[in-house]
Parts: structure tokens; sequence; C-alpha cells
């Protein structure tokens, strides 16, 4: 088993659920506030190229370098989950893998880059609403804290962007959505120096939970998005990666 990072839970928060029409009233008083200039999400995350290894994490004690690399992954995935489909902005993912001195398989996690991606239809899931600065949404992935690369285990967050939303407002606040990512098919070596491997892979099994800590909007987000919903999603994605043993580092 590899090792992990165990997910870090915040405090519970109480939700306050909206009616739909008191949602409507809530953007409408808003619109003023935030219609000079108002963006729809947070300016985009830089991601690093499949080449940089500035996130490679540091090893644990006790292994060889020789036997341990550093693997960089860039994705471009597509969710469906609950009412929403969208495809993500691109994903780059860092991590190390190798064997631990007692001969099992071992894990460390290094960095992820995300960057927003708007959601169809924004807060009110109309034409209007995907245009307007204060109704626009967007959505960007975080690690969850939990990963092993060897089983396809990985574990995000989506932190939901709208003016009228606190920083807090995630889905997966508490406990992330679990993914058990399968390959859809054969790895394809593209370039043996440097080595660059391409495949695919989906899960169609999670769980999607409602989002959380988003103060009054609360309950009108989960009516809105379709959340929770424990059938009906997919994460899909065509990925590359690259890596470099850590003797070979700079």
């Amino acid at each position: 088993m590899s090792k992990t990072t165990a997910a870090r839970r915040g405090p519970s928060l109480p939700r306050r659920l909206v009616a739909p029409a008191t949602a409507a009233a809530l953007l409408a008083g808003a619109a003023g506030i935030w219609a000079s200039g108002a963006a729809h999400a947070a300016p985009a995350t830089d991601i690093p190229s499949a080449t940089d290894y500035a996130d490679c994490p540091a090893l644990p004690e006790g292994v060889d370098p020789a036997r341990w690399r550093c693997e960089v992954h860039t994705a471009a995935p597509e969710l469906t989950m609950g009412k929403i489909t969208l495809a993500l902005a691109p994903i780059t993912m860092t991590h190390a893998e190798g064997p631990l001195p007692d001969g099992t398989d071992g894990g460390v996690w290094g960095a992820m880059h995300s960057a927003p991606t708007a959601v169809p239809g924004g807060l009110t899931g109309t034409t209007a609403g995907a245009h307007s600065p204060i109704a626009g949404l967007a959505i960007q992935p975080e690690y969850g804290g939990r990963s092993d690369f060897y089983t396809g285990r990985l574990s995000l967050r989506f932190r939901l962007l709208n003016p009228l939303l606190p920083r807090t407002c995630t889905i997966g606040a508490g406990e992330p959505v679990d993914f058990q990512v399968k390959r859809s098919g054969p790895s394809k070596w593209v370039s043996q120096d440097p080595p660059v491997i391409e495949f695919s892979a989906y899960d169609d099994t999670f769980s999607a939970p409602a989002p959380e800590h988003c103060g009054p909007l609360t309950g009108f987000l989960g009516k809105r998005l379709g959340l929770p919903s424990a059938t009906g999603n997919l994460l899909s994605y065509d990925a590359s990666y690259t890596f470099k043993t850590y003797d070979r580092l700079p």
C-alpha cells in the first residue's frame, strides 16, 4: 500500500436553506454591487508544464532515490456530477512512488494545480445566468487529501466560485469526493526520452455530496446542481505523464 495523507476536516457549520424565490431576491439585490467589473470566477491558477518537476515531494527516510521516481500527470477531465456536465480545465498532479525499506509500495503526494471552469447556466441554470456578472458560477477541483496511484484512488473537493458565495463554499468540504479510477484501455508510449505515456481513465461509481458552507445559498445550490447525487456521476479523462528517478532530479 502507498502512503496517503489524511484529509483535514473543517468545523461543521450550520446549513441555512433558502427557497428559490429568496435566492432570486438575493441575486437581484446584490446585482448593483457586483455589476461593475465583477468577475465570474477567481483568476486562473498557473498550470505548470508536464516537464516541471518543481513540485516533486521529499522522499521518505531510508529509501533508494534511484528506485523512486517523481511523476507529473496532466489530465483533461470531463465531469458529470448531479445535473451538471462540463469539460474541466486541465489538471496537473505531481507525486512520487517507489519501494519502501520493507519492500512494500510507497507513494508521497506532491501538488495539484487547476483553474476554474464556468458552469453552464450559472447560478440560475439559464442562458442569462451564464452571462451575468452576478449570476455566473465556476467550479475548481482541489486535492482532497487522499491518493494511491497504485490502485487508482484519488479524492477531490470542488470549490464553487461566485461573488455571492464565501470562499468556503465547496462540494466535498467535510468528506471529499472519492474516486476509484479505472483505465479505459492500454497505455501508449509516445516518447522514450523523455518518457511520455498517454492513457485514458474513468470512474462512474462515485457519489457526489451536496455543497457545504455556502452561506444562505447552500440549499439553493444543492437543488440547482442536483446534489447530493448517489448515481449517474462520471469522471473521465485523457491524460499523459512523464517521470524522472530521484537520482536524476536537479
